[in-house]
């Protein structure tokens, strides 16, 4: 048993599904791999996401420490981009298996619909 937060964990593989489980964490992941980004960049890449679970999902990788928010404030308008901290870095190799599954999942059922990063 794990305990984070005073929440207990049966087993480290769902305190790692507390960090990235769900529809969009990993998806959201997958894209800040390749450098930080802004909500509407994040946004683009995941159309069929609304803004608002984007919004939650972006605040529980947060507030998990996973992703940091950074806001800059120049003149207009405010600027806020999203990045992994490095805790949300360990990641990487899960995320990629995780890619590398799905590749290789959607390959063999052959229902590939569009080729993405």
């Amino acid at each position: 048993m794990y305990t984070i937060d005073d929440k207990i964990y049966p087993c480290c593989t769902s305190v790692t599904m507390k960090f990235i489980g769900g529809k969009w964490k990993a998806v959201i992941l997958v894209h800040l791999t390749d450098g930080p980004k802004r909500y509407n960049e994040i946004r683009k890449l995941i159309p069929t996401i609304t803004e608002r679970t984007l919004s939650l999902q972006l605040k529980q990788l947060e507030e998990d420490g996973v992703i940091e928010r950074k806001v800059y404030t120049q003149k207009p308008p405010l600027m806020v981009e999203y990045a992994l901290t490095d805790f949300g870095k360990t990641l990487f190799p899960v995320i990629q298996a995780i890619k590398k599954w799905g590749i290789e999942a959607a390959q063999t059922s052959k229902k590939i619909i569009r080729k993405n990063s």
